[in-house]
């Protein structure tokens, strides 16, 4: 009885539940542009589930509002590509679906989009903001830094669950919450580990060569996040953390039930799902994935992109 008990204490959270919220705010901001903004989606892979992506953000950008164009190229032409739009004035902003090449080629191209149409936030700058906790591209404070879609999507589902406290000051509202992250990849595990460790939490970020710990320290008196490896298995980090987070991208996969501490809020941001049934019977809240926030925190980085160029 107390299992099932603890199955009813815990609520399911939709991610479309939390991207409606940002949907509503998005077509504002297009009503106020006055014009349908244009991105641009390069797919230069035969990956069938990057097609899907590309499929559902199509159909989600024109419903909002947002012309989207989805350009199929050769990968060896994709290059080229990425310039011409970089230079035509219609196009508010560019993507690309990964992996294209699968090797480090995949980051030079991250770094041949213009910044000032990554709506993916993945170009140097604002990577390095992410990382050194910077939030402004200018000294008076007017243009906002774009962060990377799926740890922006992580963190605008967190405040919504309520795991950030609103009574603290911006910036610190994760302080006292502990955090473990199954997942260190660059494009989402160690960028959402420093954007969560910059606002106050304790973060261990774990993969298969170890776990390390993100914090700005005793007391958050840090500016930015320091990181240092950590002797400690995923059990007992993940039995003190508020909150679990997985990505690993395997059917296989699953995140021990055992290992949850009860009350704790779990996520889910792998297209496999990495939470058998009985996560319910520990979590308190549980979203088992995140896609449409994705989406949408792609069309809000687009409108912040278009809102940078005008000031």
């Amino acid at each position: 009885m107390a299992s099932e008990a603890n199955v009813l204490a815990c609520k399911t959270i939709l991610a479309s539940s939390v991207a409606k919220v940002y949907t509503e705010e998005i077509r504002k901001g297009i009503a106020e542009l006055g014009r349908r903004p244009k991105l641009v989606g390069f797919l230069a892979n035969k990956d069938p589930a990057a097609k899907m992506y590309a499929t559902w953000t199509g159909k989600t950008c024109e419903e909002t509002g947002i012309t989207f164009e989805l350009r199929e190229v050769d990968k060896e032409d994709l290059e080229d590509h990425i310039f011409q739009a970089n230079g035509d004035n219609d196009v508010d902003g560019i993507m690309i679906y990964f992996p294209v090449f699968g090797n480090r080629q995949d980051q030079y191209l991250q770094q041949v989009v213009s910044t000032e149409k990554d709506v993916e936030g993945l170009t140097h700058r604002y990577i390095q903001n992410l990382y050194h906790n910077v939030r402004y591209l200018d000294d008076k404070n007017l243009k906002k830094s774009v962060l990377p879609c799926t740890p922006l999507a992580l963190v605008k589902i967190l405040e919504y669950l309520g795991v950030y406290n609103m009574l603290l000051p911006y910036g610190n509202r994760l302080y006292g919450k502990t955090v473990t992250i199954i997942n260190r990849s660059e494009i989402v595990g160690r960028p959402l580990a420093a954007l969560l460790a910059n606002d106050g939490a304790v973060v261990y970020s774990v993969d298969i060569d170890g776990i390390q710990k993100f914090t700005r320290g005793e007391g958050i008196r840090l500016r930015s996040h320091k990181v240092t490896d950590v002797e400690a298995t995923v059990e007992e980090v993940s039995k003190v953390s508020d909150v679990i987070i997985t990505g690993v991208p395997s059917e296989s996969y699953k995140f021990p039930t055992d290992y949850i501490k009860d009350g704790a809020v779990c996520v889910n941001f792998s297209t496999a799902k990495n939470f058998d049934p009985s996560v319910k019977s520990k979590a308190s809240l549980y979203v088992p994935s995140v896609g449409k926030v994705t989406v949408t925190m792609l069309m809000r980085n687009l409108l912040r992109l278009i809102n940078n160029r005008q000031q």
